[in-house]
C-alpha cells in the first residue's frame, strides 16, 4: 500500500468518525426534553444560589412602561401547583436591543442586562417586576420576553413560547394561530393600574414539550388543552343578550370568566336544560364577571331552522336572561372559525372556563348532578384570582 492510499483510507476514516459523531450530537439534541434549545446554558450564567419567588429587573427603575408578571406554574395537569421551578427570562430594552451593561457577565451579552431568574413557591406562584420591551427595530417581529424552564428532577431546560403582548399591532392573527403553546399560550393580557401595567400569566408544565416525560392520557378528548387561548369564533346567538347576531363570544366578553358549553350530537334536551339552569344561576351570581354560552352544532340535524325554535322555546321556558343559546354549522366549521376550538362532536358534553381568554379549566361529559355543579362552581372560584394583591418589588 502507497503512501497516497494511507492519506485517502486515513482521510475516509475521519469523515466516517465525523459524520458518526455528528449523527450522535444531533441525535442527542432531538431526544432532549424541549428538542434542541440554542444556547440553554445561558441560563446558569449568573445564577444566583438562592433564587427567590419575585425578581426586579434593573429596568424598573428606568424611564419607560412598568410590566408586572404574576401567575403560577403549574404541573402537567394544568391544576396542581408546581413548586421550586425554575423560569429564566430576558427581553429587549425600550429601543428593542439586548443592551450591554458594565455588570453583564460578558459570556452573555446576546441576552442583554435585562434578565432574571424566579423560583416558584409552594403554591407554585412567581412575579417579575421589569420595563416593557420593545420590537427589534425595522422588524415585524412583536415584542416580546424569551422564557425557559428548569424543572427538578429533569436535567436540562427548555424553551417555552414567548411572552407577546395581546395590544402589540405587530402580533397579528396568523402569528397568534401559529404560536406552538409550549408550556401554554405566550400571549400577554395586560391591565393598567395606575403607572403600571400587570399581566397574570400561567404556565403548564411539559405542555406541548417534545419528549417530556409526560403519561400519555388514552381517554377521550375534547377540546384545546388547559393553558391554550380561545380563539376567537363567531356562533349565531339563537337565544340571549346578542340575540339574532353573530357576535364573537372572546372578543366582547373576554376579560372576565366564561363558560363555553359544546352540547354534543346526541343531545338530551332534560339534561341540556338542567345545564341551562345552572349557568343562568351562576351568571347571575357573578353579574358581569362571568358569561355563559351554549354552542350547539347544526351538523345532522334535519333542518337547522326548527333547532332554531326550539332553542327559543327552551330560553322562554327557563327564562334565560343571561346565558346565551348558540349554533354553529358543525364543530369543524372554518367559516366560523369554531374548528379551531377541537371539539370532539361524539361526546355529550364539553366545558371549557376561561378567563382573560385563556382556558383555565376543562371537562368533558359530565352529568348534570350536584357533585358536577359544585365542581364547576368550585373551579370558577379557584381560577377567579386577582390582579392586584402583588408583592412590591424587592430593592
Amino acid at each position: 500500500m502507497d503512501v497516497l492510499q494511507k492519506k485517502n483510507m486515513m482521510r475516509t476514516y475521519f469523515l466516517i468518525v465525523l459524520q458518526l459523531s455528528l449523527y450522535n450530537c444531533q441525535g442527542q439534541q432531538n431526544q432532549r426534553i424541549g428538542g434542541p434549545f440554542e444556547n440553554a446554558d445561558f441560563i446558569y450564567v449568573g445564577m444566583p444560589k438562592e433564587i427567590a419567588t419575585s425578581d426586579t429587573t434593573p429596568g424598573w427603575y428606568t424611564e419607560g412602561q412598568k410590566l408586572i408578571i404574576t401567575g403560577t406554574i403549574f404541573k402537567p395537569d394544568g391544576i396542581t401547583p408546581a413548586p421550586d421551578v425554575i423560569l429564566y427570562y430576558y427581553h429587549t430594552d425600550t429601543k428593542g436591543y439586548y443592551s450591554n451593561h458594565p455588570d453583564l457577565d460578558q459570556r452573555v451579552t446576546r441576552h442583554g442586562y435585562l434578565r432574571g431568574w424566579v423560583k416558584t413557591d409552594k403554591e407554585g406562584k412567581y412575579e417579575i417586576h421589569t420595563i416593557r420591551p420593545a420590537a427589534y427595530p425595522n422588524r415585524n417581529e412583536p415584542a416580546h420576553i424569551h422564557p425557559s424552564i428548569l424543572e427538578p428532577g429533569i436535567d436540562t431546560p427548555y424553551y417555552i413560547d414567548e411572552f407577546v403582548f395581546d395590544d402589540d399591532i405587530l402580533l397579528t392573527t396568523a402569528k397568534r394561530k401559529a404560536m406552538p403553546n409550549r408550556g401554554g399560550s405566550g400571549i400577554l393580557r395586560v391591565l393598567q393600574n395606575d403607572k403600571v401595567q400587570i399581566a397574570e400569566h400561567n404556565i403548564i408544565l411539559g405542555l406541548n414539550i417534545p419528549n417530556y416525560p409526560m403519561k400519555k392520557d388514552r381517554s377521550i378528548t375534547s377540546g384545546r388543552n388547559i393553558g391554550e387561548d380561545v380563539f376567537s369564533f363567531t356562533p349565531y346567538h339563537v337565544w340571549g343578550p346578542d340575540r339574532a347576531t353573530s357576535t364573537c363570544p372572546i372578543c366582547k366578553y373576554g376579560r372576565y370568566h366564561g363558560i363555553l358549553y359544546f352540547a354534543g350530537s346526541q343531545p338530551n334536551w332534560d339534561e341540556i336544560k338542567a345545564w341551562l339552569k345552572y349557568l343562568e344561576k351562576e351568571s347571575i351570581e357573578r353579574k358581569q364577571y362571568l358569561k355563559a354560552y351554549m354552542v350547539f352544532s347544526l351538523e345532522g340535524a334535519k333542518e337547522g331552522k326548527s333547532i332554531h325554535k326550539q332553542l327559543e322555546l327552551i330560553g322562554q321556558q327557563l327564562n334565560l336572561r343571561r346565558v346565551a343559546l348558540t349554533t354553529v354549522p358543525s364543530f369543524s366549521d372554518k367559516a366560523s372559525d369554531i374548528d379551531l376550538m377541537k371539539i370532539n362532536p361524539k361526546v355529550d358534553n364539553t366545558f371549557i372556563i376561561y378567563k382573560n381568554s385563556n382556558i383555565v379549566s376543562k371537562f368533558i361529559n359530565l352529568k348534570p348532578s350536584q357533585e358536577s355543579f359544585d365542581l364547576l362552581t368550585n373551579e370558577l372560584d379557584r381560577t377567579r384570582g386577582d390582579y392586584f394583591h402583588l408583592a412590591k418589588p424587592k430593592h
